[in-house]
């Protein structure tokens, strides 16, 4: 694999840092802006919202720009986010510089998945993604634990410092690693027109789905682990880690599997997902068994993520860069679509382990839509075939 792709990990590790490591800071946060606990997790909900606006709004802006310095102004708005929080002294200010970060993010991820897609041979694009998308994976296992024990230690904003540092290792990296790449024309309203094609929409509801299934679950761990499987609040850090180790072999697996055939390997690996959830209802009951499990979670989870960029790709060949910003939107769509149902089911009554079943249903239903997509597909191949086209979908 080429060696810029380690730059765009590199970025992809501190930007994965940035999102979920406020996870673990929210009562620092609260405390020293004196805010509610719940008011700082609008933190969380701002930096999803910004990705969701900013992933296609600022892939159009930039679209006339050589795709490396589409990386490089992406990655210095995300430096720039970064350092506002770090020297944010009200809410409002570190919540500014919060959107700022999360505008570049999705954007970054889009345009990042098809110069990693270009710089490989064809049948080696879905690696790439998923070798750029490692560092979102070692994020969870290295930055997030690191950046929440830097601030319980030095303070909340020591955690941005750092990421703000990791920026410019990144942007570095973007400067001397990554290959010119030319302008080329482009045409919005041609790009736009993509999204006339139903299966670029299937793909992007697969994503929302299969993530809300894997958020569904992820968000409330720490509550299932310590209430129901007995574990005590500090294994909940190495239970996380054993999650991120399941994520990064994951996400390997997946490109692999996907770079042999996207749809195929999609739709073994939803199944593989809903199995491994179903399971964790009744396995969350023994500590070993799960954490066990929680590997498989993190592997079926993450798997999931390099056939899902590729499909969004495939299916819109006019704007690959627009199609898959906007998938990075649906990947956080699904988040917090995902979170709300499983906190849904536990005001409810029903208990922490119910989120394994929303999540179970949620990737079942992401499984139906890619019935219908290959499905639709096979059937226009073959309404090409009478008309003497001989024509096979591209696309498995």
């Amino acid at each position: 694999m080429p060696v810029a792709l380690l730059a765009l990990a590199i970025s992809a590790f501190a930007i994965g840092t940035t999102e979920f490591v406020i996870m673990g800071l929210l009562p620092e946060v609260a405390a020293d802006l004196g805010v509610s606990i719940p008011s700082a997790g609008l933190l969380i909900s701002g930096y999803a919202l910004g990705v969701v606006v900013g992933a296609p709004l600022l892939t159009v802006l930039g679209g006339r720009l050589p795709r490396k310095k589409m990386l490089l102004a992406l990655m210095v708005l995300f430096i720039a986010g970064n350092l506002l929080a770090a020297v944010a002294e009200t809410y409002g200010v570190l919540m500014s510089g919060r959107v700022v970060a999360a505008l570049a993010h999705g954007a970054f991820f889009g345009v990042g998945s098809v110069v990693a897609a270009d710089l490989v041979a064809p049948q080696r694009r879905a690696s790439a993604i998923a070798l750029m998308f490692t560092g979102l994976t070692v994020a969870n296992v290295l930055g997030v634990p690191m950046g929440t024990a830097l601030g319980q230690e030095l303070g909340w904003r020591s955690t941005f410092w750092a990421v703000t540092v990791l920026g410019v290792i990144g942007l570095l990296g973007i400067v001397f690693l990554v290959p010119q790449q030319q302008a080329q024309e482009r045409d919005l309203r041609g790009e736009l027109a993509v999204f006339r094609n139903p299966q670029v929409w299937l793909a992007l509801v697969m994503t929302a789905l299969g993530f809300a299934g894997v958020f569904a679950s992820f968000t409330y761990i720490a509550p299932m682990m310590t209430t129901v499987a007995g574990f005590s609040s500090g294994a909940v850090t190495w239970l996380l880690v054993l999650f991120g180790i399941g994520l990064f072999a994951g996400n390997l697996l997946g490109g692999k599997a996907a770079d042999r055939s996207v749809m195929k390997s999609l739709m073994v690996i939803l199944v593989a997902l809903a199995a491994v959830l179903t399971a964790f209802v009744f396995t969350a009951h023994s500590q070993w068994a799960a954490a066990v499990t929680i590997v498989l979670f993190g592997a079926a989870g993450f798997a999931t993520v390099p056939p899902l960029q590729m499909r969004v790709m495939q299916t819109a060949e006019g704007a690959p860069a627009l199609a898959s910003a906007a998938n990075i939107a649906a990947f956080n769509l699904g988040n917090a679509g995902g979170a709300w149902l499983g906190g849904l089911a536990i005001e409810r009554g029903l208990g922490y382990t119910a989120p394994n079943w929303i999540g179970a249903l949620l990737a079942v239903a992401g499984l139906a839509v890619a019935a219908v997509s290959v499905g639709l597909e096979r059937r226009r191949a073959s309404e090409r075939v009478p008309a003497g086209a001989g024509a096979v979908s591209s696309h498995e």
